[in-house]
């Protein structure tokens, strides 16, 4: 069992936390980013070569669907850890983060990754459990790291009510154990996916439907599904941008993803309930609340964490959907909302740094000053609002189109939400990039500094325009193995 932390799987899980044990005696900020930066880059290496080591063990689980999330996750961090080496030595130099927190920053940031890596790739309820707390901690942590009051009310928020979530999903995750136990007997395969997938058309509906409920609601947290939604817009809004990039895809998409294998479970089951409706429920309300509340958002980053509460809802509902089509569009916009969602982060995470405030009032008239900052933003908006020729268009497209084909009265709350929420995305555009110029316009961003976002954006618009067959393909193998 063991011999599985030797496999070439297992290295994409321990380079990042060996990285962040190391880079806790490293005092000097610049070296831990340049570190940070070389261990997201060999961790991004690794998982590219996970679809061709696919693997079913005692520990890990590789298989399509985990395969594709960790090289999102990888990805993401990556260029996170590239755009955090101008952020923060920014922040130093503005005696925003004293050198005791910047080395925090950095061994907690791979610490974040390697244990989203861990939930993802491990074959244990358990463990993913485990692992899915220890990313939220070392979250939480970094939110608090400015030490002001509303970082530490933000901080403090964050960890109660996600607590309270991981909390539903240990016990929902006990109640699993019980259910499988006299199918599969005592000891590690009570909580071993693969063989809960086996056992699962045998089990106790009741118990089964007890788990599930539980589960759902404390991995809802997780994913920021309304009305267990609070804590994501104060974590976005007073945590460095770094951790609003990959907050905004990381654990959402990982709590889906751990939702989605549920899901599989009451499926087979004749006595359990269908896991479609309250799916379902829980994303249109997301869709429907978050679109609303994006017109009385002041600060541009509370206002695009709604905008993360909205598409995690439009993923979640197609996830409750079912069938190979919906499953294929959730898992196709989980990608690119997050791929988008991070680019937008990082610019507006720079336009707030260098004019010193992150409401909309304090960053107007990007496209004055910032030609290059300010088209890049509206690229982004524009892509995290559906509009072609972006890949979320697409993906939004057939999220609607099969629930028009399963569910046609939904399709009416669905898209009612869809358009609120892209018309405030626009309209806060026209603010953000060609509105009047504030008074305090900030130094113009270099273009190297936006190449991590570009990258992003590229990958959006490509799979807006041309998806490649074997790219369909790929995707088309995930939704085989999670419908």
């Amino acid at each position: 069992m063991l011999t599985e932390l030797l496999t070439p799987p297992a290295w994409v899980i321990l380079l990042p936390l060996a990285t962040a044990i190391c880079l806790a005696f490293v005092r000097d900020h610049r070296q831990a980013g340049w570190i940070n930066l070389a261990s997201a880059a060999g961790t991004a290496l690794l998982s590219f070569r996970l679809p061709w080591q696919q693997t079913v063990g005692a520990l890990l689980l590789v298989d399509p669907l985990s395969a594709h999330m960790a090289i999102l996750t990888a990805f993401v961090g990556f260029t996170t850890a590239w755009f955090s080496l101008g952020y923060i030595r920014t922040e130093a130099t503005a005696g925003r983060l004293d050198p005791w927190h910047l080395r925090q920053y950095h061994a907690l940031f791979q610490a974040f990754l390697g244990s989203m890596l861990l939930a993802l790739l491990s074959n244990n309820l358990g463990v993913a459990w485990v692992a899915l707390e220890a990313a939220t901690i070392s979250a939480v942590i970094v939110v608090g790291l400015s030490r002001t009051a509303e970082a530490v009310e933000a901080s403090w928020k964050f960890f109660i009510l996600c607590g309270v979530g991981i909390a539903l999903a240990l016990f929902g995750t006990i109640v699993l154990a019980l259910a499988a136990t006299p199918i599969l007997g005592p000891g590690l395969p009570t909580m071993t996916w693969t063989s809960l997938a086996t056992a699962g058309p045998q089990m106790h509906g009741t118990l089964l439907n007890l788990a599930f409920v539980f589960l759902l609601l404390g991995y809802g947290t997780k994913a920021a599904l309304a009305p267990l939604h609070a804590w994501m817009p104060d974590a976005h809004a007073e945590g460095p941008t770094p951790v609003s990039a990959v907050l905004a895809g990381s654990i959402p998409g990982v709590a889906l993803v751990l939702i989605l294998r549920l899901r599989g479970l009451l499926v087979g089951n004749p006595e359990a309930i269908s896991p479609g409706p309250p799916l379902m429920a829980l994303g249109l309300v997301s869709i429907l609340l978050a679109s609303l509340s994006l017109w009385r958002r002041r600060d541009v980053k509370r206002f695009f964490a709604f905008s993360t509460v909205e598409q995690t809802g439009v993923a979640a509902f197609a996830l409750g959907l079912g069938g190979v089509g919906a499953t294929f569009a959730a898992i196709l916009h989980l990608t690119l909302h997050t791929l988008a969602k991070a680019a937008v982060f990082q610019c507006v995470g720079r336009a707030a740094q260098l004019k010193g405030g992150q409401r909309f009032t304090d960053i107007s008239g990007l496209l004055s000053r910032n030609v290059p900052l300010g088209l890049t933003l509206a690229a982004g908006i524009v892509a995290v609002a559906g509009i072609p020729p972006f890949g979320l268009f697409t993906s939004e497209f057939l999220v609607m189109a099969e629930t028009v084909r399963l569910q046609p009265y939904l399709a009416i709350l669905l898209g009612l939400g869809l358009v609120i929420g892209g018309w405030a995305l626009i309209t806060r555009l026209i603010t953000l990039c060609t509105g009047p110029e504030t008074p305090n316009p900030g130094p113009a961003v270099h273009w190297t500094a936006l190449v991590p976002a570009w990258l992003h954006l590229a990958l959006v618009l490509l799979l807006g325009l041309a998806m490649p067959e074997s790219v369909t393909a790929w995707f088309a193998a995930i939704a085989e193995v999670a419908r």
